[in-house]
């Protein structure tokens, strides 16, 4: 008897692929750019500042919020394969833009390997996390994933540290 192929849709392969992760990412949730806030794939990305639970943090255009990731040393991602399935990276086509109160000069790109590019803010190459469901979620704060710690980021490039007890409520404390 010969085996069967079987033809999965990339979606529905990255949604396979989430799940065997344990990320919370299911069949019926959002493929990353799918009304999440993923900007499309051909035009440049904008990254401002949104309001969170967490305090002002940056997000793009859409008001989804993005993360750094602790293992990246320099603006050099290390996220990729399953790694970059959970925490999609932030690219673009065009060079990004700054918005509401984030800083044009904290803004730039790195060339992943795959030859993409990846947005970077202070230096941190930018991703999304497949968990996050709408604009202003903050569910990948301090996950230790991967090899290393996701954090949000504040306006000034910084990651904002809320495993730290010892903040005032309402601080913004880049670490």
């Amino acid at each position: 008897m010969k085996p069967r192929l079987i033809y999965v849709s990339a979606s529905t392969a990255l949604a396979l692929a989430a799940a065997a992760c344990g990320n919370g990412y299911t069949a019926s949730s959002p493929a990353p750019g799918a009304a999440t806030g993923a900007p499309p794939s051909n035009s440049a990305t904008t990254i401002s500042v949104a309001s969170t639970n967490i305090g002002q943090v940056l997000a793009d255009g859409s008001g989804r919020v993005v993360y750094l990731f602790e293992a990246d040393k320099g603006k050099d991602s290390t996220c990729y394969n399953a790694c970059a399935q959970a925490w999609p990276p932030v690219t673009t086509t065009g060079g990004p833009q700054g918005g509401a109160g984030a800083s044009d000069a904290l803004l730039g790109t790195t060339t992943r390997s795959d030859g993409t590019t990846e947005v970077t803010y202070g230096g941190h190459p930018l991703y999304y996390f497949i968990a996050d469901k709408k604009a202003g979620d903050t569910t990948g704060q301090g996950i230790n994933q991967f090899g290393g710690k996701w954090y949000v980021l504040a306006p000034s490039g910084k990651k904002i540290d809320t495993d730290h007890a010892a903040a005032p409520s309402g601080s913004n404390y880049g670490y």
